[in-house]
This record gives C-alpha cells, structure tokens and sequence, in this order.
C-alpha cells in the first residue's frame, strides 16, 4: 500500500500525533517488513517523520557554533545549510552534498569550533523520502572544547553521490567504504571505495530497506539454518 493510501486511511489518527511541523514521509507495517514472521510484530505501525527545523535561539553552545559557521561560510551559508535540528539535546546539521567538506574542514580548523575527530558515517535508507532516499550521518567530536554535533548528507537513489570526506577527516576511509557496501552510497574522490565486509562480487547493498529479506541459508559449525522467509511461519 502507498503512504498516500495509508494517509488516506488513517488520516484522523494521524492528525491526532503527528509532531508539530513536520511532514510524515513514511509508514512502516511489521517488524522487519516480512509478514507472517515468527517476531509476531506483525501489527506493529511506526510512522516516519522527517526532521522539524528548529527555531532560535537553539540553546546551549549551539548557537555559537551555528554563527560561526555561517559566518565562515559567508555567502554559501544558507544554500550550504539546509536544516538546523536540535533533538533530545543534540545538535544536527542537514548539509547539502556540495558543501560537506567546505563545512568539515570549517568544523575542523576554526578555534572556535575544534571538531577535530569526526567519529565514522552511517548510512540510512528512506525508500519513501522521495529524492532524498539515502541519508549520510556523520558524528562529529570536538576534544578541545568537549562538543559533539552531527552532520546528515541527503541524496537521491537515482544519484547516490556525495563527497568523500577523507580529505579532512582521513579515520573516515574505512566507514565510506562500509556505508557504500551496505547502502550504495558513492563517495566521490574517496582513495579506493570498494567493499569491506561483504564478498567482491556481491550483489546489491543489504542494509537497504528494498533488499530482499532471507534468501540465503545460515550455515553454523556444520548446521544449515533455513534463510527467515523458509521458517515456519506462526499466524
């Protein structure tokens, strides 16, 4: 079923919970997406709402860091930052794909940001999100002055292309490579983006919300275990 049909169906119920300003992109049935499986999590209904955009002042250091970033980024602060959002005391900026390592290496540099340690990327993957399917999250630390904030790169499944970032924060090279086997996401100018836990002739990215679930046989100290989608199924 579409979200728009979901929408259409539940709207009432929406309306009721539904966080003040923001637009819900998706709605999840089961556990895992499966049906009939074993979790009995078959019921289960989670609605996906995209971030809400949050108004001055933010509070805490956030402030000054958004200020003296957007000075130093100049006349390509507001195309360079698209959402400011401030959740359950974290600070997250939404950064357009152009502009992420002008951003990190501002974060990096400026004695007054110090985010010298930037802790990894994470990818996730919003099928209904449309255009902006595939989300980068980068965790950003800074030791001098005990921080930490995240960036969130957001792209299309038809163009998975950010970036990389390795430039700035080298530590990063292994995780573009995992975010790029598990999601797909290609980080541009990255030194040798190939895939680091799956096989090299593997099919796909399975961390995808569209990969198929099952499928393949789990093998375990001379046991095969029948793929999830093979189990007996409990209704």
């Amino acid at each position: 079923m579409s979200d728009a049909k979901e929408l259409s169906t539940t709207g009432a119920e929406l309306d009721a919970v539904r966080p003040e300003g923001r637009t819900l992109i998706n709605v999840r049935k089961g556990a895992f997406g499966a049906r009939g499986d074993t979790s009995g999590y078959d019921g289960l209904t989670r609605f996906v709402y995209s971030p809400a955009a949050a108004q001055r002042p933010y509070g805490s250091w956030f402030d000054q860091v958004v200020d003296v970033l957007e000075e130093l980024l100049g006349d390509n602060a507001e195309a360079a930052i698209e959402v400011v959002v401030v959740d359950r005391d974290q600070l997250t900026l939404h950064i357009a794909r152009e502009h992420i390592v002008e951003v990190c290496k501002h974060l990096r540099d400026d004695q007054d940001l110090r985010f010298e340690f930037c802790l990894g990327v994470s990818g996730v993957h919003y099928p209904a999100d449309a255009g902006r399917e595939l989300h980068a999250v980068y965790p950003i630390q800074s030791i001098t002055h005990n921080r930490r904030l995240c960036i969130e790169v957001s792209v299309s499944d038809a163009d998975p292309h950010i970036p990389s970032i390795t430039s700035v924060y080298p530590a990063n090279n292994w995780h573009e490579r995992e975010t790029w086997d598990f999601f797909g996401i290609i980080f541009d100018g990255h030194p040798g983006l190939a895939r680091i836990e799956m096989p090299d002739d593997w099919v796909g990215h399975p961390q995808r919300k569209d990969y198929p679930l099952g499928g393949i046989p789990i093998e375990y100290k001379g046991a095969e275990i029948p793929s999830p989608d093979e189990r007996r199924q409990y209704r």
